[in-house]
């Protein structure tokens, strides 16, 4: 891959622990680096730009605990990166990004939105993200996977071309046995519970007494996560497209709700490929939006049956390819292009298809261990009864053949070795209420229905702002001027809506 958008793609993303839990081994360290205490660990900044990213970006590493429970022992290191307010007067904080994934990179993704935040915050905050372990340029483990088991379509178990489940189980017991065999004390610390702890020692290390957030997708949960643990130390909290944050599922839930998600999504797509407009491209996939999603199905179906050559050496274009490109096409109306070109490729003999780039190569070895090993280490997944699985995928492909059964498919997390410490935070309406969430209505990765799941979790502390439209990531992502000046002015202002807010398109 390649690419930190198909890491988050892969995911898309609990009672605590007796009062230790998630915050046993940090609380007294960040209660005594106080800011500007004898404790506050340093961080040393040096330009970090990057093209078409902010000018002013900078970057430093942040040492901290491989185990927060024992701070004095082994260390790792955290890339952190900053824009500095060009505004003093008007600085009242630090906005931290929370990135999607689990793998997706902070750093980079103050990159991509530092300006466009810059711009709509004038000056209201220092931005700030970091790389959460395991990830970019932070301490990363390795779980020494073959390249075939790196492809996204490998990490993403989707059924052979009949249905069978019987390469997934295999591809999955492997996998867990070689992050138990090459992954380390590094990788078993790959968990939301210590990303929490990484946020909290940013914050000392900031010299904030608060911080302020705006988390995406699998940051929502991050960002809620630290909310209930810590809520004395939130500012302003934005969560942009939630999941549900059930603490007996977590990863698990997320990626079964995907069916529903393109489910709910599709229908846009779809009025796109049949309008009239495509026509001047050579994209119109149908001359009606109800002829699109029965021909995406079958092109699939006949992949199944006899994948294409691709431009990618040895890499041939099947029917869960296509399946895989649609879903990340499905984020976007700027990715719809993109996935039209390829359909017609399929539906040209004399075409050769030409790979999205996160289906054409495996994801380097540090980037699979981190995706799977975050999921994996949250929280205890059922073991993979092969009976019951195959039964609920082909219920599955049934119920939504564009997801193909993968949503509920087996993964290694059912083989895992490494039995989680501690159980998922549960989100409560306990804590100030201070947190704006934003959702769109056809997300197909964390689709409305589970963002509601949140909602309904964080009571009264929420206010939840629905965005009438499709795609994934809502704030500074799809256009919305209504949905961008909610989260604008609840951040430089500190107003929320009085209740629950749509936006239409």
């Amino acid at each position: 891959m390649t690419t930190h958008r198909s890491k988050a793609l892969l995911i898309a993303l609990c009672t605590a622990t007796a009062a230790a839990g998630l915050t046993a081994g940090f609380q007294a360290h960040a209660e005594d680096a106080a800011p500007g205490g004898a404790d506050r660990p340093s961080l040393t900044w040096r330009p970090c730009a990057k093209p078409g990213g902010p000018a002013t970006q900078e970057c430093a590493d942040l040492p901290v605990p491989l185990d927060h429970a024992d701070p004095d022992g082994p260390r790792i290191n955290l890339a952190v990166s900053r824009i500095r307010s060009d505004r003093p007067e008007a600085r009242r904080g630090t906005l931290v990004v929370l990135p999607g994934g689990p793998g997706g990179s902070g750093v980079q993704r103050l990159t991509q939105k530092g300006d466009a935040l810059g711009r709509q915050l004038a000056g209201t905050y220092d931005l700030v993200s970091f790389d959460p372990r395991g990830v970019g340029g932070s301490t990363t483990a390795d779980c020494g996977l073959a390249p075939g088991d790196r492809y996204l379509t490998s990490l993403r178990a989707w059924p052979a071309a009949d249905g069978d489940i019987t390469a997934n189980l295999d591809r999955a017991r492997r996998t867990a046995e070689a992050c138990d065999r090459n992954g380390g004390a590094v990788l078993a610390s790959f968990t939301t519970a210590n990303q929490v702890r990484d946020l909290d020692a940013l914050r000392v290390a900031l010299g904030e007494r608060k911080l302020s957030a705006w988390g995406v997708s699998y940051g929502t949960y991050v960002g809620a996560a630290y909310a209930q643990k810590f809520p004395e130390r939130t500012d302003r909290w934005v969560l942009d497209s939630s999941g549900d944050p059930d603490p007996t599922r977590v990863a698990r839930g997320w990626l079964a709700d995907m069916s529903r998600g393109v489910d709910d999504r599709f229908p846009d797509f779809a009025a796109w490929a049949a309008h009239a407009d495509r026509d001047r491209d050579g994209l119109r996939l149908a001359a009606t939006p109800e002829e699109v999603r029965p021909t995406v199905i079958a092109l699939a179906a006949a992949l199944d049956r006899a994948p294409r050559k691709s431009t990618t050496p040895d890499t041939p274009l099947t029917g869960n390819g296509l399946r895989q490109a649609l879903q990340n096409a499905l984020t976007s109306d700027a990715a719809f292009p993109a996935f039209a070109r390829l359909v017609k490729a399929v539906q040209d003999p004399a075409a050769t298809p030409v790979l999205p780039p996160e289906l054409a190569q495996p994801l380097r070895g540090q980037d699979a261990a981190q995706l799977i090993a975050v999921i994996c280490n949250d929280v205890s997944w059922p073991e993979a009864d092969a009976r019951d699985r195959q039964r609920t995928v082909d219920e599955d492909r049934a119920r939504s053949p564009l997801t193909g059964g993968m949503p509920v498919n087996v993964l290694p997390c059912a083989f895992w070795k490494n039995t989680p410490d501690e159980k998922p935070v549960r989100i409560t309406d306990e804590g100030p209420s201070n947190i704006l969430m934003i959702q769109s209505r056809r997300d197909p990765a964390t689709p409305h229905s589970s963002g509601l799941k949140m909602r309904e979790a964080l009571g009264r502390r929420a206010v939840l702002v629905t965005v009438e439209h499709g795609g994934h990531g809502a704030y500074l992502g799809n256009g919305n001027a209504c949905g961008d000046r909610a989260v604008t002015g609840f951040l430089t202002t500190g107003e929320r809506p009085a209740r629950d807010l749509e936006c239409a398109n």
